[in-house]
């Protein structure tokens, strides 16, 4: 058996290499991928050679741990259909649908424990957006929404947007996005945000400050880009607090912590899906947040907010899309025939 495989090559560069597919040991499966998503923010990174070397790929996920050098696999939205089985797997595994945290790549041997039933009723589709609600299910669980509150969210792909959809849930006083781009400002209007506006708009913080009285008492800084970690400072009101979902890789945020600042007891916090806030742990697991992130997949249909379905064979084309024309995506799914 033969299967086809993404791999990163270079900065900028990908091949699709054949390769040999052995049978599962025991306690696996073979699964047959149906989509799976690009990451416009992690997988940015390493496409463009933003990553830090020698860093872990992914510090949790199986095969993701060897440290970040070329050529490499990446990826961790795939949904497949299990079509053989190892020795002592149930053969209630056979043909059901699936979520794996799994790099682009038509077939692959998986373990039965890092398989996801995906839920009767949910598309393949939707089911992709799994990791993405999750994190999204992270953020707002670190920030703690209260009632009557004024929250911001800077960056609107589509971590953003799930993000953005979940705090619309919530009784705010006011919820403004901001986005570069004018299909993700729709978008984010369409998912629940009051207003949304361009970052780059002359006087933006003056127009935010005006709008939010006091300023944020929530900011979410998860566009990606350092320098909007300015601007969420400067939009948070006293004793406000900002949650840094953003992951920079290599590059460096130049921040203004003078003036105002210092004397603001602004609280900075990182987030970051691969734990629980310790707060939380002793009632929330990964398993209680996943099947929340379920339901919330269930409720909010993310797969409106895919934009392209390209081949794995075209897979350059689709990365290519996504680094020169972000403005054009908000989520592109490889596909496979």
């Amino acid at each position: 058996m033969k299967r086809q495989a993404l791999y990163f090559v270079s900065p900028r560069s990908l091949e699709v290499r054949g390769e040999a597919l052995s049978h599962p040991a025991a306690g696996q499966v073979v699964v047959r991928a149906i989509c799976s998503a690009i990451s416009p923010g992690t997988e940015m990174l390493f496409y463009r050679g933003s990553f830090i070397p020698d860093l872990p790929l992914d510090s949790i996920i199986d095969g993701l741990t060897v440290p970040a050098a070329y050529p490499f696999k990446y990826g961790y939205s795939m949904v497949g259909e299990v079509i053989e089985l190892g020795e002592g797997v149930s053969s209630n595994w056979l043909g059901q649908r699936v979520f794996v945290f799994h790099p682009h790549e038509n077939l692959f041997i998986a373990s039965v424990e890092s398989l996801m039933p995906v839920p009767d009723g949910i598309p393949s589709e939707d089911a992709v957006f799994l990791p993405n609600m999750e994190t999204a299910v992270n953020f707002v669980m670190d920030s703690a929404p209260l009632i009557g509150e004024r929250a911001v969210v800077f960056g609107q792909g589509i971590i953003g947007l799930l993000t953005t959809s979940l705090l619309a849930r919530f009784p705010l006083n006011d919820l403004v996005s901001l986005d570069c781009y004018s299909l993700r400002r729709q978008a984010s209007l369409d998912a629940g945000a009051q207003i949304s506006l361009d970052p780059n708009t002359p006087d933006i913080l003056s127009a935010l400050k005006t709008r939010l009285h006091d300023g944020a008492d929530l900011t979410l800084e998860i566009s990606g880009s350092p320098q909007a970690l300015n601007q969420a400072l400067a939009v948070t009101g006293f004793a406000g607090r900002v949650v840094i979902g953003s992951w920079y890789g290599s590059r460096t945020a130049a921040l203004t912590l003078g003036g105002d600042f210092h004397r603001s007891r602004i609280r900075l916090l990182s987030s970051q899906v691969s734990t629980i806030d310790p707060q939380l742990s002793a009632r929330w697991n990964k398993s209680r947040r996943f099947e929340l992130a379920w339901q919330m997949i269930a409720g909010l249909h993310p797969s409106r907010w895919i934009t392209q379905q390209i081949s794995l064979d075209q897979a350059a084309q689709a990365y290519q899309l996504i680094d020169q024309h972000p403005g054009d995506t908000i989520q592109v799914l490889l596909t496979y025939a």
